[in-house]
C-alpha cells in the first residue's frame, strides 16, 4: 500500500510550477489531492501554460485521485468554499500545501526598491503572502479536528542571504516567519508546520522565458543546475510520509537537503544539492 493512501491533501496554486509537481507526487504516493488555482483548461491566467484540470488529469493518469477546484485565493469567500467542499466530501484534511503565489502576473523586475512600482506589493503580498495566510485561516480550524496533520509553505530561503529583489525577499522571508509562528501555535494540536525551499526550478514559465523546453534545457547555460518542480514534490512527499515529521516543525528545509536525507533524486535521476546564491 502506498504510504499516503487515505490521506487528503490540498495544494494551492497547482496549475503549474511547484504546485503542479507537488500535487502529482502526492497523488502518486496515494493521497487524494485537491488542486486549486485560477487557470482552467482553455482559460489560463494571462495565457500561461497549465491548468488545474491538466494537473488533476496527470494525477489520475498516474493512478492517483484528484479534484480540481477553481479558486482565486485573494477572494476569501472562494478560499472558504474550498475548505467547506473538502469538509463536506472528505470530512478531514491531512496535508495542506500553501503554494499560491500571484507574483507571476507581474514578473520580477530588476532595480532598487525606490525604482520598483508599488504594485509588486499587491502581487507578492496580497496574492502571495496573504493568500497563504487566508488559506491557513480557513483550513486550520478544520485541521485541528484531526489527531495529526501537516502544513507546508513553499518559499525561497538561502541561509538569510538577500535575494536581490526587495519585495521578493521581503515576501519570502515573511512566509518563513509565518510558518514558524504557526508551528508554535499548533504544537498542542500535533500539527507540524514546515517551510520548504526549492532551488532554481525549470518551471513552465522559466522555460518559456529562456525560450527552451524540458527536452532541450541542457543547451542553455543559464539553466545549468536547475531542477524540475517534481524535485520539491518528492521532498514534500517524503516529509509527509515521515512518521517523525513533527521533529521538523517550525524549520525551513531546503529540497537538496531533503533529497540527501530521504534518498531521492529528480525525475532525470540527478541529485541536485541545496541551492545557494553565493
Amino acid at each position: 500500500m502506498k504510504k499516503l493512501t487515505g490521506k487528503i491533501a490540498l495544494v494551492t496554486g497547482a496549475s503549474r510550477g511547484a504546485g503542479r509537481g507537488i500535487a502529482i507526487e502526492l497523488g502518486k504516493a496515494g493521497a487524494t489531492v485537491y488542486v486549486t488555482g485560477r487557470s482552467l483548461r482553455g482559460s489560463s491566467n494571462q495565457n500561461f501554460p497549465g491548468s488545474i484540470d491538466e494537473t488533476a488529469e496527470e494525477i489520475i493518469e498516474a493512478g492517483g485521485m484528484a479534484v480540481a477546484i477553481r479558486c482565486d485565493h485573494t477572494k476569501d469567500e472562494e478560499t472558504a468554499a474550498v475548505i467547506e467542499q473538502i469538509r463536506r466530501e472528505q470530512g478531514k484534511l491531512d496535508i495542506l500545501v500553501n503554494n499560491v503565489w500571484g507574483a507571476h502576473d507581474l514578473g520580477v523586475e530588476g532595480g532598487t526598491f525606490w525604482d520598483l512600482p508599488l504594485k509588486h506589493w499587491d502581487t507578492m503580498f496580497t496574492a502571495g503572502v496573504r493568500a497563504q495566510l487566508a488559506t491557513n485561516h480557513y483550513a486550520v480550524p478544520f485541521m485541528r479536528e484531526n489527531q495529526e496533520a501537516v502544513i507546508f509553505h513553499t518559499t525561497f530561503w538561502d541561509d538569510g542571504n538577500y535575494t536581490g529583489h526587495f519585495y521578493y525577499d521581503l515576501a519570502k522571508n515573511t512566509i518563513v516567519r509565518m510558518a514558524y509562528g504557526l508551528s508554535l501555535e499548533l504544537k498542542q494540536d500535533n500539527i507540524a508546520v514546515i517551510a520548504v525551499s526549492p532551488g532554481f526550478m525549470r518551471t513552465e514559465l522559466v522555460l518559456k522565458y529562456h525560450q527552451s523546453d524540458e527536452e532541450n534545457w541542457q543547451q542553455s547555460k543559464d539553466l545549468q543546475g536547475t531542477e524540475t518542480p517534481f524535485y520539491i514534490g518528492r521532498g514534500i512527499t517524503a516529509l509527509a510520509e515521515d512518521p517523525d515529521i513533527f521533529k521538523k516543525t517550525g524549520r525551513i528545509c531546503k529540497v537538496g537537503d531533503l533529497a540527501k536525507e530521504y534518498q531521492f533524486v529528480d525525475v532525470d535521476g540527478r541529485y541536485i544539492p541545496p541551492f545557494t546564491m553565493k
